[in-house]
C-alpha cells in the first residue's frame, strides 16, 4: 500500500485524537492544527500537563494520555523528537491505534515502540495538511 493510501486509511479510521503538546496560543502550530481537526469533525482531546483542567478551543485539557476516559484512535504529537518515546509508550498503554508525529518530528525509537505494539506510525507529517490533501478532494 502506498503511503498516501495508508495515511488516508488511518485518517478515515480515526474519530478521536489526543493532541499532545496542545497550546492555547493562536500563533502555535498545535493550536491551528487542533482547530483544523475540530472543523474536520474529529473529537480532539488536548493533552498538556501545565494546562490540565483549562480549555483550548472549547475542549477540556487533560494532563496525560492516561487521564483520557474514552477510546483514543490517534495520538498526535507536538513535542520535541527526544520526548516522543515516552509518549509512544503512553499511547501503547492506552490502546491507541496510531501514533502521529507532526511535521519536523522524527524518532525511530518512538516509531519502533508503537509499531511493535501493532500501531500505525506516521512521522514528519501534519495531520491538517494531510486531511486537506487526501480527504477534502
Amino acid at each position: 500500500m502506498d503511503d498516501d493510501k495508508r495515511i488516508e486509511r488511518i485518517l478515515r479510521d480515526t474519530r478521536t485524537i489526543a493532541l499532545v503538546g496542545a497550546s492555547p496560543k493562536p500563533d502555535r502550530p498545535s493550536h491551528g492544527v487542533m482547530a483544523a481537526l475540530l472543523r474536520a469533525g474529529f473529537q480532539v482531546i488536548p493533552v498538556n500537563p501545565g494546562l490540565a483542567g483549562q480549555t483550548i478551543l472549547g475542549q477540556t485539557v487533560v494532563a496525560a494520555l492516561s487521564d483520557i476516559k474514552e477510546k483514543v484512535d490517534m495520538v498526535d504529537v507536538f513535542r520535541r523528537a527526544e520526548d516522543t518515546p515516552s509518549v509512544a509508550r503512553e499511547a501503547v498503554a492506552i490502546g491507541a491505534k496510531s501514533l502521529w508525529l507532526q511535521l519536523g518530528i522524527v524518532n525511530e525509537e518512538a516509531a519502533g515502540i508503537a509499531a511493535a505494539a501493532g500501531m500505525n506510525v506516521v512521522m514528519d507529517r501534519c495531520t491538517a495538511i494531510e486531511i486537506r490533501r487526501l480527504l477534502e478532494r
